[in-house]
């Protein structure tokens, strides 16, 4: 039987989300799955129990509402949960002109990517440190790196999160808690991009599998955390950018993304 201690894993009903489900599992660790479905979160931990033999259980519960991320952890705590690895990866993208996107649609975003990641960071990290052992993961993107005229919104919460992750990495270090900053670019997920169409968007080499990105971010944080962008092609994308002016980047990047 698995350790009593969990794995939460958000946004875990698909996508890069099941990925990490899966890939914790076959290595024997309990998960506890959340995500706004239930039904693929309990069809999954079905499979999960009945294959690998850990724990799995499913806690549906809609990230983007108000307060959601502590009403979470609260729960966890009252359930008697016992968390090791956090897992950040809930979130959606909205693009189009920003007065133009639903406000609502907007600021749902905003509280996913980043209240809730923040509420469930400061309950959970307590017992992680005290027993200085544990590790979180936050996945981002390649946004972050720059503004994104068009997603502007969307590219601001990756921002926040991957400046946030680094610098928690730092500050976790004498406690032997691990943070890994993930940032992928283009991955074959379901991943819902508000506004956006069909097509618009190529990567070089094409979309990366989500199992990649899962097992780059399971390797970094083995090694003790850090900062995490799949591919080579990624990497050099991002490396290149501190060569130009941040506002030749985004008039770029405005003639690349505009929809």
């Amino acid at each position: 039987m698995s350790s009593p201690f969990y794995s939460l894993i958000t946004g875990a009903s698909s996508g890069i989300g099941e990925c990490f489900a899966r890939a914790l599992a076959a290595q024997g660790k309990s998960v506890l799955l959340v995500a706004r479905s239930g039904e693929k979160l309990q069809a999954l931990a079905t499979e999960l129990k009945a294959t690998h033999k850990v724990l799995a259980e499913p806690l549906p519960m809609d990230l983007s509402e108000p307060c959601a991320g502590e009403k979470l952890a609260q729960l966890v705590v009252q359930r008697g949960f016992q968390i090791d690895l956090l897992i950040n990866n809930a979130g959606f993208g909205a693009r189009g002109n920003f007065w133009a996107l639903p406000f609502d649609k907007q600021s749902a975003m905003m509280r996913l990517q980043i209240e809730a990641m923040m509420e469930l960071t400061f309950r959970l990290l307590p017992g992680m440190i005290d027993r200085r052992k544990g590790g979180i993961i936050n996945v981002s993107s390649m946004t972050g790196f720059q503004p994104i005229p068009y997603a502007t919104a969307y590219a601001a919460t990756k921002a926040f999160m991957n400046s946030f992750s680094m610098a928690l990495r730092e500050e976790l270090r004498p406690c032997h808690v691990a943070v890994v900053t993930l940032c992928p670019g283009g991955t074959r997920t379901n991943f819902v991009n508000v506004g956006a169409r069909k097509g618009r968007h190529k990567f070089p080499g094409g979309p990366q599998p989500p199992e990649e990105v899962v097992e780059d971010a399971l390797t970094q944080l083995r090694r003790g955390g850090g900062l995490v962008v799949p591919r080579f092609v990624n990497k050099a994308s991002v490396f290149s950018q501190r060569f130009l002016p941040r506002g030749t980047v985004a008039k770029l990047l405005a003639r690349m993304s505009k929809p």
